[in-house]
């Protein structure tokens, strides 16, 4: 069974990739299968029976993930479905998220495959409107990292969008980003910076520095966006008034939501924060069943 017009078109309106959402949904099912049946359900649950299932979160949060709900369930059959709050929206505790109906058996093989993405989308998301929160008052923005679950790296990243948050380059070849590994490699981040720009020159080119005389350096090489790699407040702030416009910086390292604001404060662009992916707790969602 292919996606349904109307499902193609909701994910293609969300900015993914139809193919790729059927793929992971595919995948999802077949690993709970296991080439087998549930042996369960069909031991115990007529083949006609038709239910309705809803979700519902617990607790309050930003959802994200919708479509790769729906293209659970319609990949196991159910496409009687009917969604009451859509990506990006921020839901109090115990509301209905979207409901759908059809036979009992198909819903319960969809169940855990939806209720894990569901919920580790939403958390990503719910996490990033935090730190997005935390920075309101200021003009940084919150970016994701490439530390993402692997396989899963489009929808993760969806999810920090629908929390708020800017998303950083998507692959290797997406844009060229110098590390400390690179500038080892290459006999120094001046060097590394030259190296990148002479064979890759339209390339977006960021690179990572870990001192103020780093810094300087790959500025006056003409470096655009350089990312502060585990720098103190007071180093960023000194960075800023250093470049005073001429480059974006991003802070990396040692961030966490506590600080958030303290580090927006120093009028760094971006604050890269691998938690997003990495380390979002999942937003509790559950299935109820109700019989017809």
């Amino acid at each position: 069974m292919t996606l349904s017009p109307a499902l193609v078109k909701l994910i293609q309106e969300a900015g993914l990739r139809a193919e790729s959402i059927e793929q992971i949904a595919r995948a999802a099912i077949a690993e709970d299968l296991n080439g087998g049946t549930d042996v369960t359900s069909t031991a115990t649950i007529p083949d006609d029976q038709f239910s309705i299932a809803e979700f519902w979160n617990r607790k309050a949060g930003v959802i994200a993930g919708v479509p790769i709900v729906c293209a659970v369930f319609e990949i196991c059959g159910v496409s009687d479905y009917s969604i009451a709050h859509h990506d990006g929206n921020s839901v109090p505790a115990n509301t209905l998220l979207l409901s759908a109906r059809g036979k009992t058996r198909a819903i319960l093989l969809a169940e855990r495959s939806a209720l894990n993405l569901f919920g580790h989308l939403s958390g990503i998301a719910t996490l990033t409107q935090q730190w997005v929160d935390a920075v309101a008052d200021t003009n940084t923005g919150i970016r994701d990292t490439r530390k993402t679950t692997p396989g899963l790296r489009d929808l993760e990243k969806y999810a920090v969008r629908m929390g708020g948050g800017v998303n950083h380059r998507f692959s290797l070849a997406d844009a060229a980003l110098i590390k400390d590994n690179h500038v080892l490699a290459a006999g120094g981040v001046a060097e590394a910076f030259n190296l990148v720009k002479a064979k890759y020159p339209d390339i977006p080119l960021e690179v990572e520095v870990d001192s103020l005389e780093q810094l300087r350096k790959v500025v006056d090489a003409g470096a655009d966006l350089v990312l502060l790699d585990n720098m103190s407040i007071e180093e960023c702030r000194a960075a800023v008034e250093m470049v005073k416009g001429a480059a974006k910086l991003e802070a990396s390292g040692g961030l966490i939501l506590n600080n958030a604001h303290a580090y927006a404060k120093t009028g760094v662009d971006f604050l890269a924060v691998g938690a997003l992916t990495h380390s979002a707790p999942v937003l509790d969602i559950g299935l109820d069943l109700r019989m017809e």
